[in-house]
Order: C-alpha cells, then sequence, then structure tokens
C-alpha cells in the first residue's frame, strides 16, 4: 500500500470527544477554514457559522456549524438579473454536497495541525435542532445547517474506529449480489472491533428498545450492526416534521416553480 502523511492521517482519523482547553489560535482557525474554501464545490452552496456564546460540546475550544447557502447564489444572481429556476430539491442536494465537501476540508486541515474534531450530524436531521440554529444566528431564507463540527487539541488518544472491509464498500464493474455469508463477515468486522474498543459499554450508549421487543443485548454483545439497526428502525418514520422545518427555510421539497403540478383527484 502507498502511503505518505496525508494518507496516514486519513486513516488515523478518529472522533475526539474530550479536548483541552488550550484555544485554537485565530491564524491557525484561519488556516484551517481556508482549506475548508478550496474543496471541490457545485457553486460554493456552503457557509461556515462559528458559536461565540456558547459552551461547546465534549469541552472544545471551536464549534462550528457547515450550512447549505443558496441565500448568497440568490443575492448576487439578482445582481445579474437572474432568478433561480432550478427545483429546490436539486438545489439542495447540490448544496449539501458543497457543505459536506467543506467540512471535510476542514477537519482534515484541522487534523494535519495536530487539532482534533467530532463531527455532530444530528443537526440537519431534527426540525428543533434546525430552528434552534436558524435562531441563534438569525439565518436569512435559503440557508440550512447541514452538520456541525468541534475542534480542539485533543486530550484523548483512542484508536480510529472500525470500518467494513474493503471488499464490501468497493466494488467494480456492478454491484455484486451480497449474499448472507459475505453480510455476516462484514457485521462481525464491525461487531469485534467496536467490542474490542469496549466503545458503547464505555460511552453507555446502549440505544433503548421502543417496540416493545425483549432487551437480550448487554454491554458484552452490544455493538454497532445492533446500535445501527435500533437506530435506523426506530427513528423518524415520518418525515413530515422534517419537511416543515425544510419549507421554514425556505426549501419546498415538492412540486414547484417549473416542476410538475400535483395530480388532481
Amino acid at each position: 500500500m502507498t502511503i505518505n502523511s496525508v494518507v496516514d492521517g486519513l486513516r488515523a482519523r478518529k472522533s475526539v470527544r474530550k479536548y483541552k482547553p488550550d484555544p485554537v489560535p485565530d491564524q491557525t482557525l484561519e488556516t484551517i477554514l481556508r482549506a475548508g474554501q478550496q474543496a471541490p464545490f457545485a457553486s460554493q452552496l456552503y457557509s461556515v457559522l462559528r458559536y461565540k456564546r456558547k459552551r461547546a460540546p465534549f469541552g472544545a475550544p471551536v464549534w462550528l456549524a457547515v450550512c447549505a447557502d443558496c441565500h448568497k447564489l440568490e443575492l448576487f444572481m439578482k445582481e445579474r438579473g437572474w432568478e433561480v429556476r432550478t427545483n429546490d430539491l436539486s438545489l439542495l442536494l447540490f448544496a449539501v454536497q458543497d457543505a459536506s465537501y467543506a467540512a471535510q476540508n476542514i477537519v482534515t486541515a484541522a487534523e494535519s495541525l495536530g487539532l482534533g474534531s467530532c463531527f455532530l450530524g444530528a443537526v440537519s436531521m431534527e426540525p428543533g435542532r434546525i430552528r434552534a440554529v436558524a435562531r441563534d444566528f438569525k439565518l436569512p431564507p435559503r440557508v440550512l445547517p447541514v452538520v456541525e463540527l468541534v475542534l480542539g487539541y485533543p486530550d484523548e488518544d483512542r484508536p480510529p474506529r472500525p470500518r467494513y472491509p474493503l471488499d464490501f464498500a468497493y466494488f467494480e464493474g456492478t454491484y455484486p449480489e451480497l449474499g448472507p455469508d459475505r453480510v455476516r463477515a462484514a457485521m462481525r468486522v464491525m461487531d469485534e472491533g467496536y467490542l474490542a474498543q469496549d466503545y458503547y459499554a464505555r460511552m453507555k450508549a446502549k440505544l433503548p428498545l421502543e417496540d416493545g421487543r425483549p432487551e437480550t443485548f448487554t454491554y458484552k454483545d452490544y455493538s454497532w450492526t445492533e446500535h445501527i439497526s435500533r437506530k435506523w428502525g426506530q427513528w423518524a418514520p415520518d418525515p413530515s416534521g422534517m419537511l416543515e422545518a425544510l419549507a421554514e427555510r425556505g426549501f419546498h421539497l415538492g412540486p414547484g416553480r417549473d416542476g410538475p403540478e400535483p395530480p388532481t383527484a
């Protein structure tokens, strides 16, 4: 395998949940943010916000929210005598990509400079959190928080989290039929890796069962595939709250503009 400092850093990357109180110098943060600006973009449909008056999670000195931002696009298009005609779904998907690319560049740059990081991904999936960020930052319409992250100097040194075997994530030519043996082999890699790190036991992070199923797991066997199954098997089955929050932010994910009209009864 070809190795260099960039590859080493990416392969060693892990979420940090305990930070030293040392501040991040302004010049260092500017360097990190400028690296974020050099991500590949569709149309630079993003903005980065920094919390200044709230204590960051895990005691980190820097707390950022990276947003999908179509507001600035509309402002300069207006200067050119144009209006956005693209449907909101397409525009939002591109904006989410732009925000994600910027966030990843920010994290990679920060870690190359000796900082740690942790993504906080719930902001874009919880209507209440979307509204709170919009209120805190007085966001204009068409700006949607996509992901939050914290940065700082690590006060812990834990191993990287396990990942799927490469042959379960990378396919050539066609997507293969993933039979039970292959699926179980990948599950075993993930579960054994997390159990070896006492990951969920250390954080007391077992998700409760909500559908009347009897609890059969202890922290001796509760691991990644059960945790993820509980998360996506029980959370947010009805998207109406999310759609309402997105509409409040100015993104209407249905027929509109020049899209097809809804069918009549």
